[in-house]
């Protein structure tokens, strides 16, 4: 079949693998349908993420056509249409049960990306994210292997189009959780750092949630455009504007909005000082989206924080946030918990996943999307593949 495979930074590849096998009892094939390219794999396009080696397969927004099942297989069969969560879990241990599968006790092989654990489980494997994350391979490709089918895959029994429903498997869930995580109630102000796919899906999930006032900082104008058209956001361009979060204090009647999401992560555009500290070792991520958030934000309010982060952050700013008693909330996705919910509101029409898609391609040309996305090329929002 063919993948989209990793070779090292900005260098990735579709090439002929072999075809996926069922390996354990409660796998499932699917024939992949549609596929996306997240935000979050160009962590792994630039080379940022450790433990990534030559013919990995990437992606972990997928859904498609149930091929075969493991003999213990039973929430699903063969033929049924489901999309994928990126999430892996098995549904039984401590975290699953408690519904914090992103915490998954079994799944993951692999280390995880904590610095300090201890001897703590690492947290689920995900597909297509490096061997940290399990290794497991992903679904930028013809067919891919799904492990615990019985705990996620869900059954899209309507006929809504895949691109309706395809992002259920990441960034729809991703932005809802941020927007729940930041305590969004009718009439809420919140602040939204980062304008890609996630951001903008936290854009939708915040209206959704009854939010009055929505600031959207970046520095794309064509996003912030977009999102303006679309969302109604308060537009922010840092290029242009030398500190955002002093704006939006001064625009929410000097107290700051009630809550904001962070969601650009460690790759967030910092100072001199934060770029050659990273060179040197001296800091795992970028802190300027995280202090600017902090600051955006009233006292008593909310940062929640699905943007990926590792390592270490140079000038976090603790004292500030302890100083406005502010809550953080932040960590990985605990998609299956939601993906129902948000089915039916998009059955319903109350949201639109699909509205920021801005291209389309054949995944034979997965490589060309990759760098167009990267270098933010023909004001690319979101690539869609079809196998």
């Amino acid at each position: 079949m063919q993948a989209l495979t990793y070779h090292g930074a900005k260098d990735v590849r579709v090439e002929n693998v072999p075809d996926p096998k069922i390996a354990n009892d409660d796998d499932i094939l699917l024939r992949v349908t549609a596929t996306a390219i997240c935000g979050s794999d160009l962590h792994l396009y630039r080379g940022k993420i450790p433990e990534c080696y030559p013919g990995d397969i990437l992606g972990h927004e997928f859904m498609g056509i149930v091929e075969e099942t493991g003999p213990k297989v039973t929430a699903v069969q063969r033929g049924d249409r489901v999309v994928v969560p990126f999430v892996i879990a098995c549904g039984d241990c401590f975290f699953c049960q408690r519904q914090v599968y992103a915490a998954c006790e079994t799944t993951n092989t692999g280390a995880g990306a904590a610095m300090n654990a201890k001897h703590a489980s690492p947290p689920a494997a995900l597909f297509g994210y490096s061997h940290l994350y399990g290794g497991i391979s992903g679904g930028q490709a013809e067919y891919v292997r799904v492990p615990r089918a019985n705990v996620g895959p869900l059954k899209i029994e309507s006929s809504l189009p895949d691109e309706r429903v395809l992002f259920l498997s990441d960034i729809l869930p991703t932005g809802y959780q941020a927007a729940v995580n930041a305590e969004i109630v009718p009439g809420s102000s919140v602040a939204i750092f980062g304008a890609g796919p996630v951001g903008m899906m936290s854009a939708a999930c915040a209206r959704l949630l009854g939010a009055e006032k929505v600031f959207m900082v970046d520095h794309h104008d064509y996003r912030l455009e977009f999102a303006r058209q679309t969302w109604g956001v308060i537009p922010i361009n840092f290029d242009e504007c030398e500190d955002p979060a002093e704006q939006i204090v001064s625009l929410t009647h000097g107290r700051g909005a009630d809550a904001s999401i962070e969601a650009v992560g460690f790759e967030a555009k910092g100072s001199a000082v934060e770029t050659a500290l990273t060179a040197v070792k001296l800091e795992g991520s970028s802190g300027k989206a995280i202090r600017q958030a902090m600051a955006a934000t009233r006292r008593g309010g909310v940062v929640s924080v699905p943007g990926v982060y590792s390592g270490f952050i140079h000038a976090f700013l603790f004292g500030d946030a302890f100083d406005k008693g502010l809550s953080l909330k932040l960590g990985q996705t605990h998609v299956q918990k939601v993906m129902p919910e948000l089915l039916g509101f998009i059955e319903e029409g109350r949201l639109q996943p699909d509205v920021i898609i801005s291209h389309r391609m054949k995944l034979a040309d997965a490589a060309e999307g990759y760098a167009m996305f990267n270098e933010k090329r023909d004001s690319c929002r979101k690539i869609v593949l079809t196998p």
